[in-house]
Protein backbone atom coordinates (compact mmCIF):
# COMPACT_ATOMS: atom_id res chain seq x y z
CA UNK A 1 0.00 0.00 0.00
CA UNK A 2 1.54 3.05 -1.36
CA UNK A 3 1.36 5.99 1.28
CA UNK A 4 -1.04 8.57 1.18
CA UNK A 5 -0.12 12.21 0.74
CA UNK A 6 -3.27 15.00 1.25
CA UNK A 7 -3.14 18.22 0.07
CA UNK A 8 -4.63 21.36 2.07
CA UNK A 9 -8.48 22.54 2.11
CA UNK A 10 -8.97 24.43 -1.15
CA UNK A 11 -5.26 23.80 -2.41
CA UNK A 12 -6.55 21.19 -4.83
CA UNK A 13 -7.64 22.94 -7.65
CA UNK A 14 -4.66 23.02 -9.86
CA UNK A 15 -4.14 18.70 -9.30
CA UNK A 16 -8.55 18.28 -9.99
CA UNK A 17 -7.76 20.65 -13.76
CA UNK A 18 -5.28 18.13 -14.30
CA UNK A 19 -2.02 20.07 -13.33
CA UNK A 20 1.24 17.00 -13.35
CA UNK A 21 2.98 19.26 -10.88
CA UNK A 22 1.87 19.59 -6.46
CA UNK A 23 4.01 22.44 -5.11
CA UNK A 24 4.78 22.24 -1.44
CA UNK A 25 2.29 24.98 -0.07
CA UNK A 26 -0.38 22.74 -1.25
CA UNK A 27 0.44 19.38 1.13
CA UNK A 28 -1.03 19.11 4.37
CA UNK A 29 2.61 18.52 5.29
CA UNK A 30 3.77 16.10 8.72
CA UNK A 31 6.27 14.59 10.27
CA UNK A 32 5.87 11.12 8.48
CA UNK A 33 5.74 12.59 5.36
CA UNK A 34 8.81 14.60 5.84
CA UNK A 35 10.35 11.63 6.93
CA UNK A 36 9.36 9.88 3.47
CA UNK A 37 12.61 9.21 1.25
CA UNK A 38 12.77 11.42 -1.82
CA UNK A 39 11.50 10.29 -4.58
CA UNK A 40 9.06 8.06 -3.36
CA UNK A 41 5.58 7.00 -5.01
CA UNK A 42 2.61 7.94 -3.11
CA UNK A 43 -1.25 8.50 -3.54
CA UNK A 44 -2.67 11.64 -3.67
CA UNK A 45 -6.01 12.73 -1.57
CA UNK A 46 -7.79 15.78 -1.84
CA UNK A 47 -9.24 17.61 1.04
CA UNK A 48 -12.48 16.66 -0.48
CA UNK A 49 -10.99 12.34 0.00
CA UNK A 50 -10.87 12.26 -3.99
CA UNK A 51 -7.68 10.40 -4.57
CA UNK A 52 -5.96 12.08 -7.45
CA UNK A 53 -3.63 9.02 -8.64
CA UNK A 54 -0.23 7.88 -7.88
CA UNK A 55 2.61 10.64 -7.97
CA UNK A 56 6.57 10.75 -6.98
CA UNK A 57 6.75 12.45 -3.98
CA UNK A 58 9.86 14.52 -2.41
CA UNK A 59 9.20 16.36 0.82
CA UNK A 60 12.29 18.55 0.20
CA UNK A 61 11.54 20.08 -2.81
CA UNK A 62 9.34 23.02 -3.48
CA UNK A 63 8.17 20.78 -6.60
CA UNK A 64 6.63 18.61 -3.93
CA UNK A 65 4.87 16.16 -6.25
CA UNK A 66 4.63 14.73 -9.77
CA UNK A 67 2.48 12.80 -11.43
CA UNK A 68 3.09 9.26 -12.84
CA UNK A 69 -0.78 8.24 -13.05
CA UNK A 70 -4.09 9.26 -12.53
CA UNK A 71 -5.08 5.97 -11.64
CA UNK A 72 -5.17 5.14 -8.03
CA UNK A 73 -5.00 1.43 -7.76
CA UNK A 74 -1.50 1.51 -10.38
CA UNK A 75 1.72 0.16 -9.39
CA UNK A 76 5.06 2.19 -10.55
CA UNK A 77 6.85 -1.07 -10.62
CA UNK A 78 8.86 -2.72 -13.50
CA UNK A 79 6.05 -3.33 -15.33
CA UNK A 80 4.40 -0.36 -15.47
CA UNK A 81 7.67 1.73 -16.27
CA UNK A 82 8.00 -0.95 -19.25
CA UNK A 83 4.34 0.02 -20.35
CA UNK A 84 4.91 3.41 -20.33
CA UNK A 85 8.37 3.61 -21.67
CA UNK A 86 6.79 0.69 -24.83
CA UNK A 87 3.79 3.95 -25.29
CA UNK A 88 6.56 6.11 -26.17
CA UNK A 89 8.51 4.34 -27.99
CA UNK A 90 5.39 3.38 -30.44
CA UNK A 91 5.09 6.79 -31.15
CA UNK A 92 8.76 7.69 -31.97
CA UNK A 93 8.76 4.50 -34.66
CA UNK A 94 5.49 5.98 -36.40
CA UNK A 95 7.30 9.39 -36.35
CA UNK A 96 10.29 8.33 -37.66
CA UNK A 97 12.04 5.84 -39.99
CA UNK A 98 15.43 5.49 -38.01
CA UNK A 99 16.16 4.90 -34.13
CA UNK A 100 17.33 8.24 -34.15
CA UNK A 101 15.54 10.87 -31.77
CA UNK A 102 14.16 11.53 -27.97
CA UNK A 103 12.58 8.51 -26.60
CA UNK A 104 11.49 9.70 -23.44
CA UNK A 105 10.45 13.49 -23.49
CA UNK A 106 9.27 14.01 -19.37
CA UNK A 107 6.09 14.70 -18.12
CA UNK A 108 4.73 15.09 -21.91
CA UNK A 109 5.46 11.13 -22.22
CA UNK A 110 4.15 10.39 -18.70
CA UNK A 111 7.50 10.00 -16.99
CA UNK A 112 7.82 13.47 -15.02
CA UNK A 113 11.82 14.46 -15.07
CA UNK A 114 13.12 11.63 -17.28
CA UNK A 115 14.87 12.75 -20.77
CA UNK A 116 16.20 9.63 -22.62
CA UNK A 117 17.64 10.27 -26.13
CA UNK A 118 18.18 7.53 -28.57
CA UNK A 119 21.26 6.97 -30.83
CA UNK A 120 20.87 3.91 -32.47
CA UNK A 121 21.67 1.35 -29.97
CA UNK A 122 23.22 3.65 -27.55
CA UNK A 123 20.66 5.51 -25.23
CA UNK A 124 21.54 8.61 -23.52
CA UNK A 125 19.23 9.31 -19.73
CA UNK A 126 18.68 12.18 -17.69
CA UNK A 127 17.11 11.53 -14.75
CA UNK A 128 16.44 14.77 -13.34
CA UNK A 129 14.50 14.33 -9.76
CA UNK A 130 14.18 11.69 -7.34
CA UNK A 131 11.91 9.82 -8.14
CA UNK A 132 13.37 8.82 -11.66
CA UNK A 133 16.70 8.88 -9.85
CA UNK A 134 14.91 5.72 -7.44
CA UNK A 135 13.56 3.90 -10.75
CA UNK A 136 16.72 3.61 -12.94
CA UNK A 137 17.13 0.12 -12.13
CA UNK A 138 13.85 -0.33 -13.44
CA UNK A 139 13.66 2.05 -16.05
CA UNK A 140 16.77 0.37 -17.05
CA UNK A 141 14.94 -3.57 -17.59
CA UNK A 142 12.57 -2.03 -19.16
CA UNK A 143 14.91 -0.06 -21.84
CA UNK A 144 16.62 -3.95 -22.20
CA UNK A 145 13.85 -5.51 -22.66
CA UNK A 146 12.04 -3.46 -25.27
CA UNK A 147 15.00 -1.93 -27.08
CA UNK A 148 18.19 -4.39 -26.02
CA UNK A 149 20.53 -1.40 -26.06
CA UNK A 150 23.96 -2.02 -26.65
CA UNK A 151 25.00 1.17 -23.81
CA UNK A 152 23.07 3.44 -21.42
CA UNK A 153 24.97 6.46 -20.75
CA UNK A 154 24.06 8.66 -17.72
CA UNK A 155 24.09 12.27 -18.67
CA UNK A 156 23.17 13.22 -14.80
CA UNK A 157 24.59 16.61 -14.87
CA UNK A 158 21.49 19.30 -15.59
CA UNK A 159 21.48 21.55 -12.63
CA UNK A 160 18.21 21.36 -11.73
CA UNK A 161 18.90 17.92 -10.46
CA UNK A 162 20.53 20.28 -6.78
CA UNK A 163 16.87 21.39 -6.27
CA UNK A 164 16.06 18.11 -5.77
CA UNK A 165 18.45 17.60 -3.70
CA UNK A 166 20.98 15.27 -6.30
CA UNK A 167 24.32 15.27 -7.03
CA UNK A 168 25.35 15.85 -10.78
CA UNK A 169 27.29 12.47 -12.50
CA UNK A 170 27.83 11.08 -15.56
CA UNK A 171 28.83 7.77 -16.58
CA UNK A 172 27.95 4.34 -18.17
CA UNK A 173 24.78 2.41 -16.55
CA UNK A 174 25.12 -0.31 -18.78
CA UNK A 175 27.47 -1.61 -21.69
CA UNK A 176 31.25 -0.66 -21.63
CA UNK A 177 31.57 1.91 -24.84
CA UNK A 178 29.38 5.28 -25.00
CA UNK A 179 31.03 5.67 -28.96
CA UNK A 180 27.92 6.65 -30.59
CA UNK A 181 26.84 8.32 -33.92
CA UNK A 182 23.45 9.78 -34.87
CA UNK A 183 22.19 9.54 -38.52
CA UNK A 184 20.15 12.68 -39.86
CA UNK A 185 19.82 13.25 -43.51
CA UNK A 186 22.21 11.86 -45.47
CA UNK A 187 24.65 12.57 -42.09
CA UNK A 188 25.91 10.57 -39.83
CA UNK A 189 27.64 12.46 -36.96
CA UNK A 190 30.49 11.19 -34.65
CA UNK A 191 29.27 12.25 -30.59
CA UNK A 192 30.99 12.60 -27.62
CA UNK A 193 28.00 11.14 -24.75
CA UNK A 194 29.91 11.58 -21.66
CA UNK A 195 31.14 14.90 -22.14
CA UNK A 196 29.22 16.74 -24.60
CA UNK A 197 26.60 19.49 -24.31
CA UNK A 198 23.73 18.00 -22.39
CA UNK A 199 22.54 14.63 -23.88
CA UNK A 200 24.67 14.50 -26.58
CA UNK A 201 22.46 16.10 -29.91
CA UNK A 202 19.84 18.40 -29.93
CA UNK A 203 17.25 16.34 -31.86
CA UNK A 204 15.15 19.23 -31.05
CA UNK A 205 16.13 20.94 -33.99
CA UNK A 206 15.71 18.33 -36.72
CA UNK A 207 13.06 19.38 -38.72
CA UNK A 208 14.98 23.35 -38.56
CA UNK A 209 18.08 21.77 -39.91
CA UNK A 210 16.35 20.56 -42.91
CA UNK A 211 14.98 23.89 -43.35
CA UNK A 212 17.75 25.94 -43.01
CA UNK A 213 19.88 23.63 -45.10
CA UNK A 214 17.15 23.84 -48.00
CA UNK A 215 18.14 27.10 -48.64
CA UNK A 216 21.76 26.89 -48.59
CA UNK A 217 22.89 25.50 -52.35
CA UNK A 218 25.93 27.54 -53.46
CA UNK A 219 25.46 30.07 -50.19
CA UNK A 220 28.24 31.29 -47.50
CA UNK A 221 27.05 30.04 -44.78
CA UNK A 222 27.42 30.82 -40.78
CA UNK A 223 26.84 28.57 -37.93
CA UNK A 224 27.43 30.29 -34.80
CA UNK A 225 27.36 28.33 -31.31
CA UNK A 226 27.45 25.48 -33.89
CA UNK A 227 28.40 22.90 -31.08
CA UNK A 228 29.23 19.71 -33.42
CA UNK A 229 27.95 21.66 -36.13
CA UNK A 230 24.28 19.97 -37.04
CA UNK A 231 22.95 23.18 -38.87
CA UNK A 232 26.38 24.39 -41.12
CA UNK A 233 27.22 20.28 -41.70
CA UNK A 234 23.50 20.04 -43.14
CA UNK A 235 23.92 23.17 -45.14
CA UNK A 236 27.26 21.79 -46.93
CA UNK A 237 25.81 18.32 -47.58
CA UNK A 238 22.94 20.44 -49.47
CA UNK A 239 25.23 22.43 -51.75
CA UNK A 240 26.46 24.89 -49.70
CA UNK A 241 29.81 26.65 -50.93
CA UNK A 242 31.36 27.44 -48.07
CA UNK A 243 30.49 26.79 -44.26
CA UNK A 244 32.06 28.51 -41.38
CA UNK A 245 31.48 26.82 -38.02
CA UNK A 246 31.54 29.27 -34.76
CA UNK A 247 32.24 27.46 -31.30
CA UNK A 248 34.52 27.84 -28.01
CA UNK A 249 34.09 24.26 -27.60
CA UNK A 250 37.41 22.77 -29.18
CA UNK A 251 35.84 19.22 -28.37
CA UNK A 252 32.77 19.88 -30.04
CA UNK A 253 34.50 21.59 -33.55
CA UNK A 254 36.78 18.65 -33.87
CA UNK A 255 34.24 16.09 -33.39
CA UNK A 256 32.27 18.27 -36.17
CA UNK A 257 35.96 18.25 -38.53
CA UNK A 258 36.01 14.63 -38.50
CA UNK A 259 32.04 14.37 -39.32
CA UNK A 260 32.81 17.04 -42.39
CA UNK A 261 35.68 14.52 -43.83
CA UNK A 262 34.11 11.52 -43.10
CA UNK A 263 31.41 12.81 -45.90
CA UNK A 264 34.07 14.63 -47.84
CA UNK A 265 33.17 18.28 -47.11
CA UNK A 266 36.13 19.89 -48.09
CA UNK A 267 34.29 23.93 -48.26
CA UNK A 268 33.70 23.63 -44.43
CA UNK A 269 36.10 25.66 -42.18
CA UNK A 270 36.01 26.04 -38.18
CA UNK A 271 36.85 28.89 -35.97
CA UNK A 272 37.15 28.29 -32.45
CA UNK A 273 35.92 31.48 -29.86
CA UNK A 274 33.26 33.17 -28.03
CA UNK A 275 30.52 33.16 -30.42
CA UNK A 276 28.96 36.44 -29.31
CA UNK A 277 32.89 38.36 -29.11
CA UNK A 278 33.53 36.96 -33.01
CA UNK A 279 30.22 37.87 -34.18
CA UNK A 280 30.27 41.66 -32.93
CA UNK A 281 33.83 41.63 -34.29
CA UNK A 282 32.76 40.32 -37.33
CA UNK A 283 30.00 42.48 -38.01
CA UNK A 284 32.33 45.36 -36.68
CA UNK A 285 35.00 44.37 -39.97
CA UNK A 286 31.94 44.24 -41.93
CA UNK A 287 31.60 39.97 -42.65
CA UNK A 288 29.21 38.50 -45.19
CA UNK A 289 27.54 35.82 -45.36
CA UNK A 290 24.32 34.45 -47.45
CA UNK A 291 23.15 32.52 -44.54
CA UNK A 292 23.49 32.86 -40.76
CA UNK A 293 22.52 30.76 -38.29
CA UNK A 294 22.67 31.33 -34.53
CA UNK A 295 21.57 28.80 -32.06
CA UNK A 296 22.95 29.86 -28.46
CA UNK A 297 22.18 28.19 -25.11
CA UNK A 298 20.13 29.16 -22.86
CA UNK A 299 20.14 33.11 -22.13
CA UNK A 300 17.65 32.93 -19.53
CA UNK A 301 18.07 30.04 -16.81
CA UNK A 302 15.58 31.86 -14.00
CA UNK A 303 12.66 33.87 -14.55
CA UNK A 304 14.82 36.79 -13.56
CA UNK A 305 17.40 36.75 -16.06
CA UNK A 306 14.27 37.34 -18.83
CA UNK A 307 15.50 41.39 -18.69
CA UNK A 308 19.33 40.73 -19.42
CA UNK A 309 18.28 37.98 -21.68
CA UNK A 310 16.32 39.87 -24.09
CA UNK A 311 18.62 42.64 -24.41
CA UNK A 312 21.27 40.13 -25.17
CA UNK A 313 18.72 38.19 -27.89
CA UNK A 314 18.32 41.83 -29.49
CA UNK A 315 22.26 42.30 -29.65
CA UNK A 316 22.50 38.91 -31.21
CA UNK A 317 20.03 39.32 -33.70
CA UNK A 318 21.78 42.85 -34.60
CA UNK A 319 25.16 41.63 -34.92
CA UNK A 320 23.97 38.55 -37.27
CA UNK A 321 21.35 40.66 -39.41
CA UNK A 322 24.05 43.01 -40.37
CA UNK A 323 26.49 39.92 -41.94
CA UNK A 324 23.35 38.80 -43.86
CA UNK A 325 23.53 39.85 -47.72
CA UNK A 326 20.64 40.69 -49.43
CA UNK A 327 17.98 38.20 -50.03
CA UNK A 328 19.95 36.33 -47.46
CA UNK A 329 18.36 34.45 -44.40
CA UNK A 330 18.90 34.22 -40.66
CA UNK A 331 17.27 31.42 -38.40
CA UNK A 332 17.74 32.21 -35.08
CA UNK A 333 16.79 30.48 -31.80
CA UNK A 334 16.24 30.64 -28.40
CA UNK A 335 16.08 27.49 -25.72
CA UNK A 336 14.92 29.48 -22.70
CA UNK A 337 11.66 28.53 -21.30
CA UNK A 338 11.59 31.38 -19.31
CA UNK A 339 11.49 33.56 -22.75
CA UNK A 340 7.87 33.66 -24.05
CA UNK A 341 7.56 33.67 -28.00
CA UNK A 342 6.06 36.69 -28.38
CA UNK A 343 9.08 38.35 -26.31
CA UNK A 344 11.66 36.40 -28.64
CA UNK A 345 10.37 37.83 -31.61
CA UNK A 346 9.85 41.36 -29.89
CA UNK A 347 13.75 41.51 -29.19
CA UNK A 348 15.02 40.28 -32.84
CA UNK A 349 12.70 42.17 -34.35
CA UNK A 350 14.21 44.91 -32.72
CA UNK A 351 17.73 43.79 -33.04
CA UNK A 352 16.90 43.51 -37.26
CA UNK A 353 15.59 47.24 -36.56
CA UNK A 354 18.65 48.60 -34.88
CA UNK A 355 20.97 46.55 -38.00
CA UNK A 356 19.20 48.90 -40.08
CA UNK A 357 17.75 45.87 -42.03
CA UNK A 358 13.97 44.79 -42.89
CA UNK A 359 13.23 41.31 -42.44
CA UNK A 360 10.33 39.00 -43.29
CA UNK A 361 9.33 36.15 -40.73
CA UNK A 362 9.03 33.20 -42.36
CA UNK A 363 8.90 30.29 -40.48
CA UNK A 364 8.01 30.73 -36.58
CA UNK A 365 7.91 27.42 -34.61
CA UNK A 366 9.66 24.72 -31.63
CA UNK A 367 10.76 21.19 -30.93
CA UNK A 368 9.97 18.39 -33.50
CA UNK A 369 7.49 15.59 -32.60
CA UNK A 370 9.57 13.65 -30.45
CA UNK A 371 9.89 17.20 -27.82
CA UNK A 372 6.03 16.73 -27.52
CA UNK A 373 4.58 19.50 -25.42
CA UNK A 374 2.13 18.65 -22.02
CA UNK A 375 -1.07 20.43 -22.57
CA UNK A 376 -0.77 21.72 -18.81
CA UNK A 377 2.80 22.60 -19.20
CA UNK A 378 2.67 25.56 -21.76
CA UNK A 379 6.36 26.55 -20.11
CA UNK A 380 7.55 23.09 -21.61
CA UNK A 381 7.57 24.44 -24.85
CA UNK A 382 11.20 25.86 -24.49
CA UNK A 383 12.40 25.92 -27.62
CA UNK A 384 11.81 28.67 -30.33
CA UNK A 385 13.33 29.17 -33.66
CA UNK A 386 12.83 32.32 -36.17
CA UNK A 387 13.52 32.07 -40.08
CA UNK A 388 13.78 35.41 -41.08
CA UNK A 389 14.04 36.56 -44.78
CA UNK A 390 16.60 40.14 -44.98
Amino acid sequence: MLPTVKLLPGRDARAKTGHPWIFSNEVAMSHALRSLPPGSAVQIEGDDGARRGIWHFNPHSLMAARLLDRNPAATPDAAWFEARIAQALTLRQKLFTTPHYRLVHAEADGLPGLVIDRYGDVLALQANTAGMERATPLILAALQNLIGPRSVVARNDSPVRKLEGLEEQTGLLLGEDATAFVEEGSLRFEMDLLNGQKTGWFHDQRENRARVAALCAGARVLDAFCHTGGFGLAAAAAGAAHVTLLDRSEPALALASRTAAAHGLAQVTVQRGEALAMLEKWHGEGQRFDVVVADPPAFAKARKDNPNALRAYAQLARFCAGMVNPGGFLFIASCSHHVSPGEFIDATAHGIFRARREGRLLFSGGAGADHPVHPMLPESAYLKGLLYAL
